[in-house]
């Protein structure tokens, strides 16, 4: 009965490892913006600014503390943005890719702009 109990022991155990199949799935990374009250934009990872990522999802918070600003990011395949009008939170799933991306206000594209890069590791 010992040998019995045993060998279902190692068996489930042996399961249980060959289910995990590797590395665990990274996790989607979080990116803020924010745009406003005054005439500033940002994107930032972890409170730095975001210069450059690996291709891969990411999750978007973005913050839109002014009527009179919005948020719009565009880049391969990418174009979204806030309202003017509106403010609040928005939030976005966005897989980006190799390329160069760029956020602006679009009411005040000349002073409030910022952009990245996502380039392979």
């Amino acid at each position: 009965m010992r040998t019995l109990a045993l060998v279902l022991t190692i068996s489930a155990a042996a399961l249980v490892l060959a289910g995990g199949g590797g590395a665990a799935p990274a996790a989607t990374v979080s990116l803020t913006g924010t745009v406003g009250p005054g005439f500033t934009i940002t994107l930032k990872n972890h409170g730095k600014a975001v210069k450059t990522l690996a291709p891969a999802k990411f999750a978007f918070v973005i913050t839109d503390k002014s009527n009179i600003h919005n948020f719009h990011l565009t880049g391969p395949g990418v174009n979204r943005k806030t309202s003017v009008g509106g403010t609040g939170t928005t939030h976005w799933t966005l897989t980006l890719r190799k390329g160069t991306y760029r956020f602006v206000c679009d009411p005040h594209a000349s002073i409030m702009k910022g952009s990245f890069v996502v380039r392979a590791p």
